[in-house]
């Protein structure tokens, strides 16, 4: 890959002080921003002092682009409220002395947006009309780009909406429902992109909700949704796999399926793992993403998240002075950039980055710790199955999510189930928690933060004792033992140290029998990418009917995790 569009986002400095316990890191916490008075001051000072740090920084790595959201926040309109109109007006203030400071220091700015933005009042006046509501958003981009001329273009997401948690008076809602509607939609924004000589960028991650759900995966979505769009404005943006960003997926075959010009989307603070608390090292995924890609026709660049994604309590901003260590983030800024664009080995980055005396420490550390990782967080038999339900593939990771560890019955069912070799998951696991006081060592001598992986160390050894409840004969003396180490956990490690992981507990049988969850599996599920008949008919169709019929009717009833983060379940079933 030629140096290209190297973009980062640059959302950090915008949840410095953000308190709330659970926090979503999908986008700018637009709320928490004030709009007026000696607050105002105080909090975009530190903004603007915050991000010029943050350039000075990602420049020096090597980025040229940053990402800021967003479109919604930034564009007025004759149809927003009073309210939302003056606060639109004071971002609009703030953020335009903060594109000088990316100019500075040679950086793009890209601005995301959801497909598409609306408010009460918005909603009064255009109500359903689609074409209206098209009509709308293209005056949005359209005022936006005159504007503000030092914005680079537009990044689109369209398969994904504001979480259920975002109390924003501006909303985002699914508007694009098929790959006809998306194609039109595109074709008809393209001109504005072009007319002001500026990239538009789509994202294809979508949430599986609609028949344009499939599109990261697809092919005759992806082809239908681009077909005869063709303009040199026009960038596609996809991540490595074809799920969310996690270990053991194989590289998107999209990429290879299309002529445009694209970029592949990255993770450095893995949400699903750890999120920047502990070494999550993706170096070697990166060489491998960029070996795969060497064929792919037109690949211009890397979309890299330092910051954004996921719903959880861990708080590193990257990148920031006195905003905790962010090292293991930082580590992995620095080698997506040096493996794509300078096509140097992972390991020669490292040495380059820390010096030679300390590298071989850290490579060691880095070495284990991906077998931590793999071998033990995840499940490798069940990680490693191709796995469909309706238009989204199931994530390789079941049992942690975010930042929670569920230990329950229903989990211990279905990883019984998928996984045929119990031993060996037993095993793998509890052979990669003996790294640990090995990886202690090479951190201390790597001068590296020895408490992440001391109080990784105690997390997994609440998940070897999952292991061994998941996979091993129902015990009464393992519930027992993890009980204890929940509460030698809490213990331990205290919110005064930092934030740590939830243990969700819950012995109650999952009255499901076994047969029962082997009908109902082959059912719902299958093991490749096409659609089988009874997909047309029952599980893309009358299963989303079932699900609103039988879901509860009050939101109470509904488990807090499930309603209360994301978009929520639904968006599975429409």
């Amino acid at each position: 890959m030629p140096p290209g569009l190297l973009l980062i986002d640059a959302i950090g400095p915008f949840f410095r002080g953000y308190e709330k316990g659970r926090i979503n890191w999908s986008k700018i916490p637009f709320t928490h921003l004030s709009t007026q008075g000696a607050e105002r001051e105080r909090q975009w000072s530190q903004i603007r002092c915050d991000l010029h740090c943050f350039a000075k920084e990602v420049s020096a790595l090597g980025y040229n682009a940053v990402t800021l959201d967003d479109l919604a926040h930034l564009a007025p309109h004759k149809f927003h409220e009073v309210e939302v109109a003056e606060r639109v007006a004071v971002f609009r203030e703030e953020f335009a002395k903060l594109f000088p400071i990316f100019e500075e220091f040679g950086l793009k700015v890209y601005l995301t947006s959801d497909v598409i933005p609306v408010t009460a009042t918005v909603d009064e006046a255009i109500g359903s009309d689609r074409e209206a509501l098209e009509v709308y958003y293209r005056e949005l981009v359209s005022d936006l780009l005159v504007d503000f001329p030092r914005i680079a273009g537009l990044i689109l997401r369209i398969g994904e909406s504001d979480g259920v948690d975002v109390k924003d008076p501006i909303r985002t809602r699914l508007h694009l429902t098929t790959a006809a509607e998306t194609n039109r939609f595109l074709k008809a924004l393209l001109p504005i992109f072009e007319a002001h000589g500026r990239d538009l960028i789509l994202r294809t991650w979508t949430v599986g909700a609609y028949r344009i759900g499939d599109l990261i995966w697809h092919r005759q979505t992806f082809a239908e949704t681009l077909d005869e769009v063709d303009s040199p404005n026009f960038i596609l943006s996809m991540k490595h796999g074809e799920s969310d960003f996690f270990r053991y997926l194989p590289l998107n075959s999209a990429f290879f399926r299309s002529s445009h010009k694209k970029i592949i989307e990255l993770q450095e603070r893995r949400e699903y793992e750890g999120a920047g608390e502990i070494p999550s090292f993706i170096g070697w995924d990166c060489e491998r993403f960029a070996s795969g890609l060497e064929k792919a026709e037109n690949l211009v660049g890397m979309s890299v998240w330092c910051q954004t994604g996921g719903w959880h309590r861990f708080r590193r901003l990257a990148f920031l002075p006195d905003a905790g260590d962010d090292v293991w983030i930082r580590l992995n800024a620095m080698v997506a950039v040096r493996v794509f664009r300078d096509r140097v080995s992972p390991e020669s980055a490292i040495e380059d980055f820390f010096g030679a005396e300390r590298a071989t420490a850290v490579i060691e550390l880095l070495r284990s710790s991906e077998l931590v990782i793999k071998r033990l967080m995840y499940v490798e038999e069940f990680a490693e199955q191709k796995l469909f339900f309706r238009r989204v593939r199931i994530p390789p990771l079941l049992q942690i999510y975010w930042d929670c560890l569920f230990i329950n019955h229903a989990v211990r069912k279905a990883l019984r189930h998928f996984v045929k070799d119990p031993g060996r998951a037993v095993r793998d696991g509890e052979e990669a928690y003996e790294l640990f006081p090995e990886m202690i060592e090479n951190a201390r001598s790597a001068g590296l933060p020895v408490r992440d992986i001391e109080r990784w160390r105690d997390f997994c050894r609440l998940v070897c004792l999952a292991r061994r409840y998941y996979f091993l004969p129902f015990d009464e003396e393992i519930v027992e033992q993890i009980r204890s180490a929940k509460a030698d956990y809490k213990v331990a490690w205290p919110r005064e140290k930092g934030e740590r992981y939830r243990i969700k507990l819950s012995f109650e049988p999952f009255r499901v029998k076994r047969r029962t969850l082997g009908w109902v599996t082959a059912l719902l599920l299958r093991r490749r990418r096409g659609y089988r008949l009874i997909d047309h008919v029952f599980t893309l169709n009358l299963l989303g009917h079932l699900f609103r019929w039988v879901k509860p009717r009050r939101k109470e009833d509904m488990p807090k995790f499930l309603r209360k983060s994301a978009m929520g379940v639904d968006s599975l079933f429409k």
